[in-house]
């Protein structure tokens, strides 16, 4: 191998070692429910893009705002607004299937991820697209993880510790 050769060598090393971590911490990929299309997060609200809990998601696809007291009373307005109308009040279901129990419409919405592109993309029905500020939608999913009554080994959301502790009792 030729000195010129090795110094290629160790450029394409340290364009790799530059180029990884980048990768790393790239935008999940968020797709359609039903369609498996890719979301646009583009059509969100500027508001609300650049806190701390929206970048860790963006790029973790996990919600921080799960189990955080502060979070709740804004979650559940959020909720009431947009959701109760169909889910019912505390998620129990009416036209929309219940959010509150085990069983999922959609077995992917077991995980933030999940949730969150069903919610913002929509899904079948009635359910059309929430195009709420990205931060509102996670304060959202934090409200209806809070209201959850099923057996915490299947709530995939929370974390081992969280999984541990007394079961969620929903009552907000």
């Amino acid at each position: 191998m030729s000195h010129k050769t090795n110094k290629s060598g160790y450029a394409a090393i340290a364009i790799a070692a530059v180029l990884l971590p980048l990768a790393a911490i790239a935008e999940t990929a968020f797709q359609h429910t039903i369609t498996g299309e890719k979301l646009d997060l583009s059509k969100a609200p500027d508001e609300g893009r650049d806190t701390a809990a929206v970048k860790h998601f963006l790029e973790t696809g996990i919600n921080q705002y799960n189990g955080d007291e502060k979070a709740l009373p804004k979650g559940e307005q959020i909720y009431l607004a947009a959701c109760s109308g169909c889910h019912g009040q505390k998620a129990e279901g009416k036209m929309g299937p219940g959010l509150n129990d085990s069983y999922w419409t959609y077995p992917k919405n077991k995980t933030d991820k999940g949730l969150f592109e069903t919610i913002y993309g929509g899904a079948q029905g009635m359910m059309g697209p929430q195009v709420l500020p990205l931060d509102d939608t996670l304060l959202l999913m934090a409200w209806i993880r809070h209201l959850y009554q099923g057996p915490p080994e299947e709530a995939e959301w929370l974390t081992p510790e969280q999984r541990g502790a007394a079961p969620t009792d929903g009552a907000g």
